[in-house]
């Protein structure tokens, strides 16, 4: 596999072809162009191969992708076989939702933990995730390795808790606080995911059409 620096662009469609790849191989298709696969992506052929030679060749000309193995591999670029953790950060409405109906485990996550400081949340089990006492963090991520911090504390607490996730060797920060952080450390990687954004991207797009 190739060892290059892959843009930000490409590595967002990655997920794409795998979810898409997943459809076709639920539904028994074996092997697939990259003009058919760029058609029903609404991508360039061009564009897939482009996509995919930051990685190495996974095609033959004339037999187009095997559909499972391409799938194995982009789940092997992506991480899913790593063996990844996390742990949820605030168990209020979006954390629980969050354990109740996202499933982790289809992306690479094992979600391992949530924590907060509400007493009748504590010391609970939601959805097969038990509920720990902030205060217990630093203890648990000595204890546990954790790969991804999900953040879904109120905005004013989203700092200080980013910095002891840090602090406590998670690398990754997926962020639904509202809030930018700023983190310490070069191999720490923060995903923020800001709804409204989407929402009035929309807006934008449906205004313009009127």
């Amino acid at each position: 596999m190739k060892k290059q620096r892959v843009s930000s662009a490409v590595i967002r469609r990655l997920p794409r072809y795998y979810r898409h790849l997943s459809d076709l191989h639920d539904v028994g298709v074996v092997r697939i162009s990259s003009s058919a696969l760029a058609g029903s992506m609404g991508l360039t052929a061009s564009q897939i191969r482009q996509d995919l030679s930051c990685f190495g060749g996974f095609g033959q000309q004339g037999y187009g992708y095997n559909v499972e193995n391409l799938r194995g591999e982009i789940a092997d670029i992506l991480g899913m076989e790593r063996g990844h953790s996390a742990i949820i950060l605030g168990a209020g409405n979006l954390g629980r939702a969050l354990m109740e109906n996202f499933h982790f485990d289809r992306s690479g996550f094992a979600l391992t933990a949530a924590f907060d400081i509400r007493p009748e949340l504590v010391g609970r089990t939601l959805s097969g995730v038990p509920v720990h006492h902030i205060d217990t963090l630093e203890g648990y991520l000595q204890s546990n390795r954790v790969s991804v911090g999900v953040l879904t504390v109120p905005s004013s607490a989203a700092a200080a808790i980013a910095e002891r996730l840090v602090k406590g060797g998670v690398r990754g920060l997926w962020n639904f606080t509202n809030t930018e952080l700023a983190v310490h450390g070069p191999e720490v990687v923060v995903e923020d995911v800001h709804f409204a954004d989407s929402l009035l991207a929309l807006s934008y797009m449906i205004t313009e059409e009127t």
